[in-house]
């Protein structure tokens, strides 16, 4: 799990894509909010399509690349909890905190990748690395 979330914090515009209501596929840039009781959290807006994509389809993958050519591929299902304790870790991020004003905004949501699978990888003709998390 180190290995991950040092790569999603080194690298924090990373792009998530789910399965649009139209059937599509859809990618947006995100930000990882952190780690917390051994699970991965994002945040979003309940406003948007994106959080009505997940809530049709939670299946997600997020992917980012560093500027050394390796990338990361997660993915797992969004389970959205309104846990005010990682909301509140999320909130200590500038631009979230400019977004949501506060942990307790009712369209502030928290989501976490349940049976997340991660790969790590790069050119160097090394076998990637694998995580089940």
């Amino acid at each position: 799990m180190n290995e991950v979330v040092k790569f999603l914090n080194e690298n924090p515009v990373q792009y998530l894509a789910t399965v649009g209501r139209d059937g599509k596929a859809k990618c947006r840039p995100f930000m990882f909010a952190g780690e917390k009781d051994g699970k991965l959290w994002f945040c979003t807006n309940n406003q948007k399509d994106v959080y009505k994509d997940m809530q049709a389809n939670p299946n997600i993958e997020v992917s980012v690349s560093s500027p050394a050519y390796a990338w990361i591929r997660l993915n797992g299902k969004a389970v959205f909890e309104n846990n005010m304790p990682v909301k509140e870790m999320c909130i200590q991020n500038p631009i979230v905190k400019g977004q949501y004003q506060t942990a307790d905004n009712p369209i502030f949501e928290v989501f976490y990748l349940a049976d997340a699978h991660a790969v790590i990888a790069d050119f160097s003709g090394n076998p990637p690395q694998v995580y089940d998390l």
